[in-house]
């Protein structure tokens, strides 16, 4: 039997496209679970939001995780509803405003 194909959410692909604009990190999460390591890496760091954190759970896991104004997120639920964070609206302007030139 032919398998069918998964649809894409259009609404996640623009959030993936908008995401792609910001500044990524990789860390790896040593003795911490991931979203304390990205934590940690944040406070040590001193990043400043937006950012995309890429946190290296073992050798096949990666972890995506979304820095905002309004605390860590996971980047799946930023990419779907990436209308509901400011700083990335932002982002979204310049990238169209960049495109237009």
């Amino acid at each position: 039997m032919a398998r069918r194909r998964k649809r894409r959410s259009r609404r996640r692909l623009e959030g993936r496209k908008i995401l792609e604009c910001v500044p990524q990190f990789t860390l790896e999460t040593g003795e911490d679970k991931p979203v304390t390591a990205a934590r940690r890496f944040i406070q040590a760091n001193g990043i400043a939001p937006p950012a995309l954190l890429l946190v290296r759970r073992n050798e096949h896991t990666v972890d995506r995780y979304f820095w905002a104004e309004k605390g860590l997120f996971g980047a799946q639920y930023v990419e779907e509803n990436h209308f509901l964070f400011p700083s990335l609206r932002t982002q979204e302007l310049a990238e169209q405003v960049g495109a237009a030139k």
